[in-house]
């Protein structure tokens, strides 16, 4: 017999008390028991939510504890150097990571058992193989280069590198179990995890006597990343693996390779965009700038979670509603995600405005000079947050080219103006072309979205001008 709240309330909460609770109970009784794509993906989205929730506590008490042990300056070389290493890594998967929630929900809907176990083998094999390749590529380049590089940055690289095909493999697992809809397991070793195994292990090397600079950190993310990625290498590998079942495997290669291509350009563009300011912070300022900036970028990261979240519940769903055939379910499915990603994205905007001058006090003196900072940056994330996981819908419907195409101009738009204005204006310039990039981003998608798919994805506009594509 299962629980269900609704009827739990009747039965211990007095009538009128119950009555009005009933309504609201029994939606989430339907989101938490429901079968159809919406309770699925809205399941999901909400153990997103929470991990990401988690997440926000654990890799803020983190970074400030990391702030105020090393202070402004290692931290500063610590985060630039960690930021990279995660873009470097996400990108190694060269898109696999992403396609591979699409064709597992394709070939799991339709049963292609054969396909389904090559695509798994072949896209682990894959992550390590060209992430492997790209480190190499990297201690090459870093070597070379090295005279050009600000000498307090060449070491913590070069154990940065090291982290590579751990972080590309533990996406690639990421994308396996986000297409399962395992929303934990695809979630919890990268967002709470490897955080805390980093903090413990810096904690341990400070006890112990090691300095608290950024290569004692980069030493202790090394251990943790290997350590956690492992772990969700035979906990995700296995479990899919079962399911799959045994029998012959077909490798289509050239065809997953023909989608992921397009894709990593997406990937590799909404990456670099979330974090080119940061990085082009890095490149015209010294690191205590840095340190400032990221550390107001993390108070932010409470809004952006919201996004993340959604996108996290609905991207497979998207694909398997779409392969499903019924167009009618996925535009209203793609429409309501609209609303599940801007009004909590709004509320959120608002606590972070409310208390982010003593959240950046907490890393150490002169950190709460980011908080104005906040209200620009947060109109980006909130315009962002207006048109939904507008990507993912492109995505996952065979519009990744032109995808690609949106975010190659926004991320050209946001490099010209950091390049123009971080000179001129510092950190503000720095915010400002984040947040006019971020909202050039959201018009683009959302039109987009409507010419190729005749889906009206903003929230303020009427779900009525939907047309056929």
């Amino acid at each position: 017999m299962r629980f269900s709240a609704a009827t739990t309330a009747d039965r211990v909460l007095p009538g009128r008390l119950a009555a009005a609770a009933r309504p609201l109970l029994r939606r989430a009784d339907a989101l938490l028991d429901g079968r159809d794509e919406a309770s699925e993906a809205g399941r999901v989205s909400l153990i997103a939510f929470a991990i990401r929730i988690v997440n926000a506590i654990i890799a803020f008490v983190s970074q400030v504890l990391l702030a105020r042990w090393m202070g402004p300056f290692e931290y500063g070389i610590f985060v630039l150097v960690w930021v990279t290493m995660v873009i470097a890594g996400n990108l190694s998967c060269l898109g696999f990571h992403t396609s591979v929630i699409r064709f597992v929900s394709e070939y799991r809907e339709n049963a292609r058992t054969a396909e389904l176990r090559g695509l798994l083998l072949t896209s682990r094999v894959f992550a390590i193989a060209s992430s492997t390749l790209i480190a190499a590529i990297g201690f090459a380049g870093l070597w070379w280069f090295e005279d050009a590089v600000e000498s307090y940055y060449v070491v913590p690289f070069y154990l940065g590198i090291i982290c590579l095909p751990m972080i590309a493999l533990s996406d690639l697992l990421q994308g396996i179990s986000r297409a399962h809809a395992w929303a934990f397991s695809a979630l919890s070793p990268t967002y709470l995890v490897r955080p805390v195994l980093i903090l413990l292990c810096m904690a341990g090397a400070l006890a112990a006597g090691h300095a608290p600079t950024a290569q004692t950190a980069m030493i202790c993310a090394i251990l943790a990343t290997y350590a956690t990625t492992i772990w969700q290498l035979v906990t995700v590998s296995g479990s899919a693996d079962r399911l799959a079942g045994d029998g012959p495997r077909q490798i289509l290669f050239r065809t997953w390779m023909l989608v992921s291509m397009p894709i990593f350009l997406v990937e590799s563009f909404f990456y670099l965009l979330t974090n080119a300011d940061v990085l082009m912070v890095g490149r015209y300022l010294p690191p205590d700038d840095v340190a400032l900036y990221f550390a107001t970028v993390k108070v932010l990261a409470l809004v952006h979670f919201v996004y993340f979240a959604v996108k996290t519940g609905v991207a497979q769903r998207y694909a398997s509603i779409w392969h499903g055939g019924d167009r009618q379910a996925f535009r209203r499915f793609a429409q309501a995600t609209v609303g599940w990603t801007f009004w909590p994205s709004l509320a959120m905007a608002v606590i972070v405005l409310v208390v982010g001058q003593p959240m950046l006090a907490l890393f150490g003196p002169h950190f709460d000079q980011g908080y104005p900072l906040l209200f620009v940056l947060v109109l980006g994330v909130v315009a962002r947050a207006a048109v939904g996981p507008a990507e993912s819908l492109l995505t996952m419907s065979g519009n990744q080219n032109i995808c690609a195409g949106v975010y190659a101009l926004t991320l050209s738009i946001n490099i010209a103006l950091n390049v123009l204005l971080i000179p001129l204006y510092g950190l503000w310039g720095a915010a400002l072309a984040t947040a006019v990039a971020m909202s050039f981003e959201a018009f683009a998608l959302s039109f987009t979205v409507w010419r190729r798919l005749g889906i009206v994805m903003m929230v303020f506009l009427p779900s009525n001008l939907s047309r056929e594509p």
